[in-house]
């Protein structure tokens, strides 16, 4: 479960960034609901799994796997690695701050890793501030990691637990 984890991560945050490079700001916020969305609740996932360098390697590699196959999407791989990374350390401050469930940690942790990724991504990507985009960003992501996150939590515990088998 876990190698399947980093791969869709890895998968999810490239697949974001080649749809932006390609379709531009436009398709910023069903990019942010799907794959960022999913990428926020994996790294909570993820990051009570991998060690903190491991994760950031993880960031980087999939900010240079948007760069090698679309080398025009430069500097969107570049926004992406420095947004992922500015949310990552947000997220990852606030998700060990927090006391309760996985799932409380992961959603307020969400929401502030949104923020920083939604004004740093765009800011960074098309060199302006684009505060509607930053806002419908901001939304979706909230909205995608919240719907993740109830999933992967799902998942898990139905990994943790599973059903006996019939005899």
């Amino acid at each position: 479960m876990l190698i399947f984890a980093v791969i869709v991560y890895a998968l999810a945050m490239t697949a974001a960034n080649l749809s932006i490079a390609e379709f531009g700001p436009k398709v910023s916020p069903i990019n942010a609901f799907l794959l960022i969305g999913l990428d926020l609740a994996l790294r909570d996932w993820l990051q009570v799994r991998l060690k903190t360098r491991e994760m950031a390697m993880l960031i980087l590699a999939s900010g240079g796997i948007t760069y090698l196959l679309n080398p025009s999407a430069q500097m969107i791989a570049i926004a992406s690695a420095i947004a992922f990374t500015g949310a990552a350390v947000v997220d990852w401050t606030v998700f060990t701050k927090v006391a309760g469930s996985w799932l409380k940690r992961a959603n307020i942790s969400n929401v502030a890793g949104a923020a920083v990724d939604s004004i740093l991504f765009p800011t960074i990507a098309f060199g302006a501030l684009m505060p509607h985009i930053v806002l419908m960003q901001f939304a979706a992501k909230v909205c995608g990691g919240y719907v993740w996150s109830l999933l992967l939590n799902h998942v898990s515990k139905a990994n943790l637990h599973p059903k006996p088998e019939a005899p």
